[in-house]
């Protein structure tokens, strides 16, 4: 009989791609991992993962036992969620996945008050960049994503997947002081050419709205300096090298040398709680999802800047 730990353990290197990222997810270690697998392979008698340059690649063989897997798991997780819910209480071990200023500015606060009123949840965070998220809750690698998208760059949400909204972020442009734009109380967009920019790699969600924006502007964006975290972003800003679009959640005061100026019309990113729809009766999903919406007000409201001097419109 196959071990459904061990079936758990390749599903996990199936959708993460590595045995590193799935032992991450699991909460294992790598070796454990690898130990898990090597032993399916002896009961299976078959190679399931076989070596390419510096990672692994799943047999043709390990693919079908992935789909078994997979049929397997949204079972048992079907039949964890009736008996939570018979039990009426948020229980068990929830996976969440965040996006990183989510994870920094909101969850903090969510994940201890469900600690708190929940002591039977054991609720697990892992920090991912939100359209790898999404397809990671599909598969069934996650129970719970909290992800963002932009108003004019929707999130899709595969078949299967259920969402609700938490709350819109707004989004400043942030400036050296001394800047041309720094005494501004407002800027429209049609004013943002000839700037040097600051922002995400490409593929981010962050950096795909900057360029469509701009473009749609009429300015191609001139992108001088790249980082994956907002922290560095600012940095980089106050450092005077550029100028950068920076959503609030997560942000922080600003460092001295960096002026906060709004665009109008104010970019907003709606952040979503998504989960399978199979597991949407699961008490510790809906209790989640509420504490969730519950918080944001209040994090919201701490991101908003304290006034300034009304500068020239």
């Amino acid at each position: 009989m196959l071990d459904l730990q061990r079936l758990r353990a390749l599903h996990a290197v199936s959708v993460h791609g590595t045995v590193g990222a799935a032992a991450a997810a699991l909460g294992f270690t790598p070796s454990a991992v690898s130990q898990q697998i090597a032993k399916l392979e002896r009961e299976t008698r078959t190679v399931l993962l076989e070596r390419e340059g510096r990672g692994v690649r799943l047999t043709d063989e390990a693919w079908q036992l992935v789909d078994a897997a997979a049929q397997l798991l949204t079972i048992v997780e079907r039949a964890e969620t009736r008996l939570e819910e018979r039990r009426g209480v948020p229980s068990g071990r929830l996976t969440i996945a965040a996006f990183a200023s989510a994870a920094r500015g909101l969850l903090p606060s969510v994940l201890a008050d469900l600690a708190v009123r929940h002591p039977a949840l054991d609720a697990r965070l892992t920090e991912v960049d939100p359209h790898l998220s999404v397809d990671l809750v599909a598969k069934g690698a996650v129970d719970l994503v909290v992800a963002h998208d932009w108003d004019i760059a929707p999130l899709p949400a595969p078949g299967g997947v259920e969402q609700a909204p938490i709350g819109e972020d707004l989004c400043d442009l942030l400036v050296p002081e001394g800047h041309r734009l720094a005494g501004r109380t407002a800027v429209r967009r049609a004013e943002l050419g000839g700037e040097r920019w600051i922002c995400q790699p490409p593929g981010r969600v962050c950096h795909d709205w900057l360029m469509r924006t701009l473009r749609g502007a009429g300015h191609e964006p001139d992108i001088v300096h790249q980082a994956d975290e907002n922290p560095t972003l600012v940095a980089l800003v106050a450092a005077g090298l550029g100028v950068a679009l920076i959503p609030r959640l997560g942000r922080g005061p600003l460092p001295a040398g960096v002026v906060e100026v709004a665009l109008d019309p104010m970019p907003v990113r709606r952040l979503y709680a998504l989960w399978r729809t199979g597991a949407a009766r699961r008490p510790a999903i809906a209790e989640t999802v509420r504490t969730l919406r519950t918080h944001w007000p209040t994090v919201a409201a701490r991101g908003t800047p304290a006034p300034q001097a009304v500068g020239s419109a």
